[in-house]
């Protein structure tokens, strides 16, 4: 009975120590222990046509137990282990003469890959041996285990050597294109920028699609907005006291998201950098399209919460009740997540340290809020400098922009009369209307927090 196949495609990453080059790699996974030699043999065929029919450049990788010869033959490269070693990697048709040349070859005619397996294993039985090892024979105690070792040592030994020549032969073909006397190599991508973003897009948003929309963080925010739209249930702005209750919940917009997006974002690249630093060190992909792809590929699971939390909130709370109001709320949240963001991978990119980054981000965040408007009004001319680098008083200006008109007014049942929400000392003089200055601060701040993170990158070389 034929073994029935699952063909599931996995995208993966590797690199091609030829081409340096970002590759496709599929994976087949066979619902069977083991397949017969002509299912086997159909299979390998039908990869084997795949890969020379696709426009794409495709490796795919198969590891197959005792194969036939016919079969041994079809692979163009190969590597063997031996106890977690190599023992050789390079072209499947060389691996015969290169084993020759090391003074192994079969005493009697066998399948190559017969020979290979016994090599791996330390079976050393109708095989001849190099002549160093014949003088180890009778020193190994005991004589058996003592000789698959000296065997073991002698291939790990040549296997190193010949990728050592291989790399040498491969930075002189490249030092071919670059210039001999500066030393400088002219990198060549056969993958263009885009296909490499697009590919890296791809990956991280699989990766940190499940942490992004995890049961606990979704729980966390739906529960904070159910929390906070009880506590503000209907609130109004008819008197002093319930306009004052209204601009504490717009301050608590701006500094609750503020904290999210930052405290995520700073582990980023502290905790790839082990990871990037080894695909960098392969060349597979340019740092600039790793940079777009990682940090524009977390603005559509970032901004998901930040949309349930503002829907929620907004209309238990009974905010300024107007389409412009609601969307206008909801594109300055999003400029908050995005600097937050901003300012939790520069931090990040500059440190890499994860328990520096992250002390250093929360302080940095606190010192923000202090200074957004909202707790202290009189700062002392030493350190008044640091609001203009709160990005929370900028965001709290804007949406009490949002929220207020100049023309709005509160308190009228008093004996006083009505008066002008611009003008109560509940806002902080913050004047009314407008918010174009706000707006470019909070841009400047993203793209400003984002280019000092890419030159971070590239001080550290990775």
């Amino acid at each position: 009975m034929n073994p029935r196949l699952d063909w599931t495609p996995q995208l993966l990453y590797t690199s091609s120590n030829c081409y340096r080059t970002l590759r496709f790699r599929f994976v087949y996974q066979f619902t069977s222990d083991s397949l017969i030699s002509k299912t086997s043999m159909k299979t390998n065929r039908r990869l084997k046509h795949v890969c020379a029919n696709t426009q794409r450049s495709l490796t795919v990788v198969t590891t197959l137990h005792q194969p036939s010869s016919r079969m041994f033959h079809m692979f163009d490269k190969l590597i063997l282990l031996s106890e977690g070693h190599a023992i050789y990697s390079g072209k499947a048709m060389d691996c015969m003469s290169y084993f020759n040349s090391i003074g192994f070859r079969p005493l009697i005619p066998m399948n190559p890959a017969e020979f290979l397996l016994d090599l791996c294993s330390g079976n050393s039985e109708d095989i001849s041996q190099s002549l160093s090892l014949e003088k180890t024979k009778d020193r190994s105690t005991p004589k058996e285990n003592g000789t698959q070792i000296a065997v073991l040592e002698l291939l790990v030994e040549s296997c190193a050597e010949l990728i050592a020549n291989e790399r040498q032969l491969l930075l002189a073909a490249l030092c071919t294109h670059g210039d001999y006397q500066t030393g400088v190599v002219k990198q060549e991508w056969t993958s263009t920028w885009w296909q490499q973003f697009q590919v890296l897009f791809a990956r991280g948003f699989r990766e940190r699609r499940q942490e992004y929309l995890s049961f606990l963080r979704i729980a966390q925010v739906l529960a904070t907005a159910i929390i906070c739209g009880l506590l503000w249930w209907q609130s109004k702005s008819e008197t002093l006291l319930q306009l004052q209750d209204q601009v504490g919940l717009v301050f608590f917009f701006a500094v609750f998201w503020s904290f999210i997006p930052c405290a995520s974002a700073v582990f980023t690249f502290p905790l790839e950098r082990a990871i990037l630093s080894k695909e960098r060190a392969s060349n597979m992909y340019r740092l600039s399209a790793y940079f777009m792809a990682r940090t524009l590929g977390d603005l559509p699971l970032d901004l998901i919460l930040p949309v349930a939390f503002v829907t929620i909130v907004y209309f238990m709370a009974h905010l300024r009740m107007t389409v412009a109001g609601f969307f206008l709320t909801m594109l300055t949240i999003f400029l908050i997540v995005l600097t937050s963001q901003s300012l939790g991978l520069f931090i990040g990119a500059a440190i890499m340290d994860v328990k520096t980054a992250s002390t250093l981000s929360s302080v940095l965040i606190v010192a923000f809020m202090l200074t957004g408007g909202f707790f202290l009004q009189h700062i002392p001319g030493f350190i008044s400098w640091m609001r203009y680098f709160s990005f929370h008083s900028y965001a709290y200006k804007l949406l009490i922009k949002v929220q207020y008109s100049p023309h709005q007014k509160y308190d009228c049942a008093s004996q006083s009369g009505c008066q002008d929400v611009s003008l109560s000392k509940t806002l902080h003089g913050i004047r009314l209307g407008g918010g174009g200055e706000e707006v470019w601060a909070l841009a400047m701040m993203i793209v400003g927090y984002r280019l000092l993170a890419y030159l971070s990158l590239l001080r550290m070389k990775i």
